[in-house]
């Protein structure tokens, strides 16, 4: 058996949960079967049962190309070089709609079946619009053409699988739900504590921390809105890089800049940390904070749990299927607007409940620990990359039949 992988992200270029998804699952398979990986990047390097070549995004030839159009232009000129090489792998994987162009050509060109893994879905990410222009109608249908002709969907929760169902015309047949993983070896909680020295955490005092990318989705601006709400003497720690667009990023810049008129102890990260950074970045916090407003799955979260670190974050998605309410962490509703879908229909309220699920477990030590040996045990339980790999050979070999 040997599978093709389709991805934008792949290391050293990784910057969202779904590249951290393809760098662990490739390696879990090639235990299993070869994997051939083209991606976006300089990569060239082959190991064992695993090669991984990267492909040009930044073509000169789209430098006069307006902007929010040269992402999706450029996109779909790397997906075309991504089939230039021979392809004799058995399947062809792809992941985000970066690579689902790369994926539609290496079916109709080479007959091979395709396997699609929703980690987003774009008709539930309306802010890309800000990012992309009309390119967001390009990227959808991009999306939408490749799901609808896949041989295989994988779906990361149970509710993406609903939404799948909801939004394209798929057998659920095809779908089948396989969540996301984790290295169980590698995040674990460390002792070391030189991140925080780096940093300037105060490792006499409590913390609660964020991690991921300056975007609508993960909603960032809702948890530094809710600081003001949150104890003083909690340090709050924001690992975010990665602007989707500079307006984004401009708008994530003022909102920190007024807190820390009112605080001292906002630590704001500007860039994104090594693995072994935000390992020791969640093994000392005490409160780990996921206030998206639209999630698939959620991997960070388990990351956190995976390093006996509580957690606090929004009631979506596929959230509700990885952190157990009162038990793992504390879920928090989100009452969305219906004519501005993703969007708080009261943001303070949020930002106050946000504050309010972090004050209550950064207070009560023991509620701190349970949930920190609870949330470990049933990352073990559920998001062993082991057993998800071996359910996604299954699916590969279903499509040989």
């Amino acid at each position: 058996m040997k599978a093709l992988f389709y991805t934008r992200e792949f290391p050293p270029y990784v910057y969202g949960g779904a590249g951290v998804h393809v760098e662990y699952l490739a390696a879990e398979l090639t235990k299993l079967m070869e994997v051939d990986v083209r991606c976006f990047g300089d990569q060239d390097e082959t190991s064992n049962n695993l090669t991984v070549k990267g492909f040009p995004y930044d073509n000169p030839i789209f430098d006069k190309t307006d902007d929010k159009l040269q992402a999706v232009l450029k996109t779909l000129s790397t997906g075309l070089h991504m089939n230039a090489d021979a392809i004799d792998a058995d399947v062809v994987h792809c992941h985000t709609w970066y690579a689902h162009f790369a994926g539609i050509v290496a079916k109709l060109c080479y007959g091979i079946p395709l396997v699609i893994t929703t980690h987003s879905l774009e008709p539930l990410r309306p802010w890309k619009r800000e990012q992309l222009g009309r390119g967001y109608d390009a990227s959808s249908w991009i999306e939408k053409t490749a799901i609808e002709m896949a041989d295989a969907l994988i779906a990361v929760s149970e509710e993406t699988k609903e939404d799948v169902l909801k939004y394209f015309d798929v057998d659920e047949s095809k779908i089948k739900v396989i969540y996301n993983g984790i290295n169980l070896q590698q995040y674990i909680t460390t002792t070391d504590s030189s991140t925080l020295d780096e940093y300037g955490v105060n490792k006499n005092k409590p913390y609660v921390l964020f991690v991921g990318r300056i975007t609508r989705q993960k909603g960032i601006i809702h948890l530094v809105n809710a600081i003001k709400y949150i104890d003083p003497d909690t340090q709050i720690v924001l690992c975010a890089g990665a602007p989707d667009t500079p307006e984004i990023g401009q708008e994530m810049k003022d909102a920190v800049d007024q807190v820390k008129k009112i605080r001292d102890n906002v630590i704001w990260i500007d860039k994104m940390v090594t693995k072994e950074e935000i390992i020791q970045l969640y093994s000392h916090a005490d409160v780990f904070c996921c206030p998206s407003i639209y999630e698939p799955f959620g991997i960070i979260n388990i990351e956190a749990m995976a390093c006996d670190t509580a957690v606090v974050a929004s009631a979506v998605g596929g959230i509700k299927e990885v952190v157990v309410h009162n038990e793992t962490g504390i879920l928090i509703p989100v009452e969305q607007q219906a004519s501005a879908p993703f969007e708080p229909i009261d943001p303070d309220k949020f930002a106050r409940d946000l504050a309010e699920g972090v004050n209550k477990v950064i207070s009560n030590p023991e509620l701190r620990k349970s949930m920190a040996m609870k949330g470990r045990k049933r990352v073990e339980e559920h998001f062993d990359w082991i057993s998800i790999a071996k359910q996604v050979e299954e699916l590969y070999k279903s499509l040989k039949n």
